[in-house]
């Protein structure tokens, strides 16, 4: 496995790649891996001749406010796993490679990115897509690689990529969960024993409302105030926000139907946690104790 430090290296690479007709996926992660990351790794060593991971802990997409400080990392430990993993090349560049001190140029959009996550995160799916403006620009992948998990995110880049004539393929991969349902995360670590025991209340609440969807429940307000109920039994849950939006276009629906996302974000002490289903896909498995 190559680990590359520089744009310019990792140009160097992939041109050879594509010199001798191979193709190339992108997975890019902010590392502190698990195995929801290593699921986007596995679905590209199927799709690609190549597979290139980027470590990169984009600043452009943390507030003022937020944990870019404090965000995990452990560039030796993730090498070790994507080496396991079978990924040809791993770009970790530090800032400075990304941004110059002068850098001005952003990639921005408004209606997809601009509710749930973006209303209370307003300059993340700025810094999502001019990152991976820059990383596409980069590697030139034929396939880029995104978890479900962050299911606006996926949303925004699809049609940031559909906008802009980016000739790729984004491909989302199913939420990775824990035994006990929490989708996996970097962030999960924040959290001591208790709050990690409080925070399964997530994924009970979604498949409570997936079980209120397999009944017949269609209406959207039922099934949030039910999700919201659900939330407000764990006394540690600070909801963010609990909505049902298309899949496509991320606005409010009334009546759900295939396709559609049941969102939500909770607060377990310090830590912000988001969850989804998409209606229509397989039901979360919970432990209920």
């Amino acid at each position: 496995m190559i680990i590359v430090k520089t744009i310019e290296q990792t140009r160097e690479v992939v041109r050879g790649w594509k010199a001798e007709g191979k193709t190339v996926g992108l997975c890019p992660t902010m590392g502190y891996l698990h195995e929801g990351h290593l699921s986007l790794m596995t679905a590209s060593k199927k799709d690609n001749d190549k597979t290139v991971a980027t470590v990169f802990v984009n600043p452009m997409q943390f507030g003022p406010t937020e944990d870019l400080a404090k965000y995990p990392r452990d560039l030796e430990r993730d090498c070790r796993m994507m080496e396991a993993e079978g990924v040809d090349m791993v770009f970790a560049p530090e800032a400075e490679e990304m941004y110059a001190d002068d850098f001005c140029t952003f990639v921005d959009m408004t209606g997809v990115s601009e509710g749930l996550c973006g209303r209370s995160r307003p300059v993340m799916f700025r810094g999502v897509c001019t990152v991976l403006t820059k990383l596409i620009n980069i590697v030139c992948p034929d396939r880029m690689y995104l978890g479900k998990k962050d299911a606006q995110q996926l949303a925004v880049v699809r049609r940031m990529v559909r906008d802009l004539d980016f000739d790729l393929e984004v491909v989302g991969c199913p939420t990775v969960r824990e035994e006990d349902g929490l989708a996996k995360s970097s962030r999960n670590t924040y959290m001591n024993p208790e709050q990690r025991q409080a925070s399964r209340v997530l994924s009970r609440s979604l498949r409570a409302a997936q079980d209120a969807i397999a009944g017949g429940q269609t209406d959207s307000g039922q099934l949030t105030r039910l999700i919201t109920k659900k939330l407000k039994e764990e006394p540690m849950s600070d909801i963010d926000y609990v909505e049902i939006v298309d899949g496509l276009s991320m606005q409010p629906v009334e009546k759900v139907r295939d396709g559609d996302l049941v969102a939500i974000a909770v607060r377990i002490g310090t830590t912000r946690l988001i969850d989804n289903f998409i209606v229509g896909d397989p039901l979360i498995e919970t432990q209920q104790s």
